[in-house]
């Protein structure tokens, strides 16, 4: 069942404006202060990790799920109407004493090709 290794297709996302202030709020912060760092989680994980769960082969169970870990790595942080586009990849799927341990990763880069953020996520799947 292992996918490590794998790389799925790449995903464009629009960093639109109605969308970064309603995330803002939502974290309590002030939509007039642009792209929040943690909107990473809607154009990086969110845009790619959907290609991860439909993977018939990666057999992930949202049933049991859990999201252990996330963090992000910038370079710069997109400009609202900025397209950006990140790609995700499974670093490692490891199983240990009835869980699975998978590390996944997306880069973010810039229409230009220029390197914004690198996501990393660890889900733990119970057997």
């Amino acid at each position: 069942m292992g996918v490590e290794g794998r790389t799925y297709p790449a995903v464009s996302t629009v960093i639109e404006p109605e969308r970064v202030a309603e995330f803002a709020r939502s974290i309590g912060a002030d939509p007039g202060d642009g792209v929040p760092p943690t909107f990473a989680a809607v154009y990086a994980l969110g845009a790619t990790a959907p290609y991860l769960f439909g993977d018939p082969e990666a057999g992930v169970d949202f049933a049991k799920l859990l999201h252990a870990d996330q963090e992000f790595e910038w370079e710069r942080h997109p400009q609202i109407g900025e397209t950006v586009t990140s790609q995700g990849h499974v670093v490692s799927d490891i199983s240990r004493r009835g869980m699975r341990f998978l590390t996944f990763e997306a880069q973010t880069t810039g229409a230009d090709g220029s390197k914004i953020c690198q996501s990393r996520t660890l889900f733990v799947i119970r057997s």
